[in-house]
Parts: C-alpha cells; sequence; structure tokens
C-alpha cells in the first residue's frame, strides 16, 4: 500500500500551488514581487491603492509606528475566465482571490440594474468603465488586537457617478474600501 502511495504524493506534490495564478505559460503565487508579477501578468486593467498604520508598543516606553501600502491590482483575462484581484502588501503579493467572470472589453458589459452590493470596484470598472465623476472621504479606523498593538486604517468612502444615457437620473455607486456598498438614482 505504501508503494502505490508514494507515485499519488509525488504527483501531489509536484503540482502547483492552488492559490498560484497561471499568465501564460508562468504561474504567480504568494509572496511574489509586484515587477515579477507585472513581467509575467503584463498590465492590470486597474488599480486601487491604500495604506495603514500600525503601531507596536502602544504605551510603553518604546512605540513603533510603521505604514504599511497596500495596492490592488486587478486582471481581465476574458469572457471565458474568472478575473482576478492580487493584494500587495509593501510590493509582495500577499493574496490572490477570484471574482466573477471577465468581459471581451472594459466598460462593455454594463447593466444598470444589476449594479450589485458586494462587487468589488474592479469588477464594476470591468462592466461599465470608469465613472463620470468620483468623490472621496475617508474615516480613521483604529484597532487594537492586543495590548501594546494598534492598528490605524483609513475606511476609503467614494461616490462614483454614472451616467447610462437616462434623461431624468443618473447613479450614484457608493464603493467602501473598494467594494459597492450600495447604488442610488439621482435626479439631474
Amino acid at each position: 500500500m505504501t508503494r502505490s502511495l508514494l507515485p499519488i504524493l509525488a504527483l501531489l506534490l509536484a503540482t502547483p500551488a492552488a492559490h498560484a495564478m497561471r499568465c501564460g505559460n508562468r504561474l504567480v503565487s504568494d509572496g511574489a514581487q509586484d515587477f515579477q508579477v507585472r513581467e509575467r501578468c503584463g498590465e492590470p486593467f486597474w488599480t486601487d491603492r491604500y495604506t495603514n498604520i500600525e503601531i507596536i508598543g502602544r504605551d510603553g516606553p518604546i512605540e513603533h509606528q510603521r505604514e504599511v501600502q497596500f495596492d490592488i491590482w486587478y486582471y481581465n483575462f476574458g469572457p471565458h475566465q474568472l478575473m482576478r484581484q492580487l493584494v500587495f502588501r509593501d510590493g509582495l503579493l500577499e493574496r490572490e482571490q477570484t471574482l466573477g467572470y471577465g468581459v471581451d472589453e472594459i466598460g462593455d458589459d454594463c447593466d444598470p440594474n444589476r449594479l450589485l452590493g458586494g462587487l468589488s470596484a474592479g469588477e464594476l470598472v470591468a462592466r461599465c468603465g470608469e465613472p463620470a465623476s468620483r468623490r472621496s472621504r475617508t474615516d480613521t479606523i483604529v484597532r487594537r488586537p492586543a495590548p501594546g498593538l494598534e492598528r490605524w486604517r483609513d475606511q476609503r468612502r467614494e461616490d462614483w457617478i454614472y451616467d447610462f444615457g437616462d434623461r431624468r437620473s443618473v447613479r450614484v455607486v457608493r464603493v467602501v474600501d473598494g467594494r459597492v456598498d450600495a447604488v442610488d438614482l439621482l435626479a439631474r
């Protein structure tokens, strides 16, 4: 029985990680540098960026504050493949998330009645293109997960205005931290 399991175990070890993304014949996995991903996969169709502040040693004799930069890249591989969201922390790929199916052309698959909460900003841009207008504001959220540790994060809140040609109204898409939170009609 042990002999029959060895080939299966060898095959499993040789198989790429489930969280690796394939770009052509090259793999991208957690820990890759942003420039490596760009070389292997090309330019993303949409990017987003935000920063957090980590404070270590809060209320202690020495406090260390560190800014952490997050870059979010979105890739569209066409309508027969799923879109991908890559999150980089200080230039290193931290995680990859599979989104809905891609589109033939960015902005050409928009149905104003199908704009649903929870859609990522990248999926919204892939389907509807960039908004006619954007307004941004931030709130700061402070988390204290353990004594002496504090994380400051800006909650990014945006209103994206889309004009779909309706003579009476436009749509205001509220995007919170890169996800559609609500869609409202706004009179002209």
